[in-house]
């Protein structure tokens, strides 16, 4: 059977950079690199997997923000996906998760898909409530934080790992799905899939061509705010105590100065 996976994707702040704020409190993306989440590599590679056992499966990526956006995608292409599109729009600066997700099913309606597949959350903001929100406004069944996932005769299976226990979910295609970190190691680039993906189509497209209007987005529409951003304090020294039969109650102490007791 043919099968059309879309995969979420998102270009997002090298961790190991540091940050800096615009006057909106919004991340300067001009004072750090970005790359694509690492979670939506696990996210790229089921897709590949999947596509691997089903004759005829066609990928694409998807991806809403800046110009440099662009990078993830290509990155997810390397990886052996098969086309990709990103959305950028000035009026875009500033949006939230509820704007973004409202981009996002958009996008995906306009490509076509029977399986939306995304990581379990972004690195940067860590909300993990992406995957829930398009199933919401695709109006599909909704199965996340899976760390086993296989399709077959217009099902999607999956395992979800707890504490306790082990959960086996499914749901009737067309769904949106997320996976964990868990879902299995995802590949490098080969040098040929590097070359690969420079002919591979990418489109741009903007809030006009998904009808969307800017106010819906952006920091205009926004639903939640950042009201104000402060420095990490250097890491200090550690204090060394030597123990001479009080080392017990200088530890009590420091930890009810610090109020973490």
């Amino acid at each position: 059977m043919s099968l059309r996976i879309v995969v979420c994707v998102k270009y997002v702040p090298d961790a190991s950079g540091d940050r800096a704020f615009t006057e909106d409190l919004t991340t300067d993306r001009e004072s750090v690199d970005g790359l694509l989440s690492e979670l939506d590599e696990y996210a790229v590679e089921q897709a590949l997997q999947i596509a691997g056992n089903t004759e005829g499966a066609e990928i694409t990526v998807v991806t809403v923000g800046p110009e440099d956006a662009e990078d993830a995608v290509r990155k997810a292409l390397q990886m052996g996906a098969d086309k990709g599109v990103h959305v950028e729009d000035d009026d875009l600066h500033g949006t939230d998760a509820l704007g973004t997700s409202l981009v996002l099913a958009a996008a995906i309606e306009k490509t076509g898909y029977d399986l939306v597949i995304c990581g379990m959350a972004s690195t940067d903001g860590v909300m993990g409530v992406l995957p829930a929100l398009l199933a919401e406004r695709l109006r599909v069944p909704q199965v996340t934080l899976l760390s086993e996932l296989s399709v077959a005769d217009g099902t999607v299976t999956g395992r979800r790992d707890g504490d306790a226990a082990s959960e086996q979910l499914s749901a009737s295609l067309p769904a949106v799905v997320s996976v964990t970190d868990q879902s299995g190691e995802a590949r490098y680039p080969s040098f040929k899939g590097i070359m690969a993906a420079k002919k591979k189509p990418v489109e741009t497209w903007d809030l006009e061509d998904l009808d969307i209007e800017a106010d819906a987005v952006g920091l205009e529409g926004a639903w939640s705010a950042v009201e104000d951003a402060t420095a990490r304090p250097p890491r200090t020294a550690g204090e060394i105590v030597t123990d001479e039969g009080e080392g017990g109650k200088q530890l009590a102490g420091y930890l009810a100065e610090h109020k973490f007791i």
